[in-house]
């Protein structure tokens, strides 16, 4: 049986809030380098540790629940990680306490501003939590990656990295493309198949990518043509018949959903409003969500 390594983004979501010492947004000020020798320590001392399986909660982790099920059913023996902003490249049965930290921007436990900060965040903590790069993982077995795009980005240097050291390596999501890796990307189109909303699609798509794999191979010739045909024959692009919005009823509709979910980005967000049926031109939203953040 064919090993299979997943390695899942982690959710905002879990059983028990995070202690504020666990709140990224409660480090002192000072370089990536001094804020992360606080973090380790904080999170060494940390209580009421559990499994990251139990830790988190949500559809994206119910999907991932689905996805190991749907791996095993195509003949895999498969094995989860979790890619966090606070523990770095984890396997599941590693125990933790609830913590809160995030690679999302705007966010009040983003670990840093700028994409440059973000990857020498994620480079420090790799060190400082002693965890594998994603190219160790994949020595002699196939890996299957389900990232979203600010993950993607933070990872990019080791997605290339594994792509040059592995030959059945598959990324759902991510940012971009990464050269000799094949790459799914979110497909939004594929909803109406898939089912529930676009935080377990990328998921969902993992799990519809393995029912149709055969011969022990992630990426083999066969199930990347029978991926092609089904993926054509079941995009249904959203069409709405979408309501305009007054700047005001937008503004209002922002400063809601940043409080219900300060992790989105504004392209998000944007997306957020016109899947409920909502209409407002991207550049006008844009400049919304400027003039709301501004009111802070």
């Amino acid at each position: 049986m064919r090993q299979l390594v997943v390695v899942v983004t982690c959710t905002d979501r879990k059983i028990a809030a995070a202690a504020p010492e666990l709140q990224v947004r409660s480090l002192p000020g000072g370089s990536v380098a001094q804020r992360l020798v606080v973090w380790q320590e904080r999170l060494s001392r940390g209580a009421s540790k559990v499994p990251l399986a139990r830790l988190y909660k949500g559809e994206h982790w119910v999907q991932t629940g689905e996805l190991m099920r749907a791996a095993a059913s195509a003949g895999f023996a498969p094995e989860l990680w979790v890619a966090s902003a606070g523990l770095g490249l984890q396997p599941v049965s590693s125990e933790f306490p609830a913590y809160a930290a995030t690679f999302s921007p705007r966010h009040d436990d983003s670990v840093a501003a700028s994409p440059v900060d973000r990857k020498l965040w994620w480079k420090g903590l790799q060190k400082q939590m002693s965890t594998p790069r994603v190219a160790e993982l994949g020595a002699r077995r196939s890996v299957l990656l389900v990232l979203s795009d600010v993950y993607g980005a933070v990872l990019h240097p080791e997605l290339h990295e594994l792509a040059q050291s592995s030959d059945d390596v598959l990324l759902v999501g991510g940012s971009e493309d990464v050269a000799g890796m094949r790459r799914l990307p979110a497909n939004g189109a594929l909803r109406s198949a898939l089912g529930g909303t676009m935080t377990g699609l990328n998921a969902r798509m993992a799990a519809s990518w393995l029912s149709q794999c055969s011969g022990g191979v992630l990426t083999s010739d066969a199930t990347c043509r029978s991926w092609a045909r089904w993926a054509e024959s079941a995009a249904n692009p959203m069409r709405y018949n979408r309501v305009p919005q007054t700047d005001a009823q937008v503004k209002d509709f922002i400063r809601r959903k940043v409080v219900e979910h300060p992790e989105h980005s504004r392209s998000r967000l944007h997306r957020m409003l016109r899947d409920s049926g909502l209409a407002c031109e991207q550049s006008r939203f844009a400049q919304l969500f400027l003039e709301v953040m501004g009111e802070k």
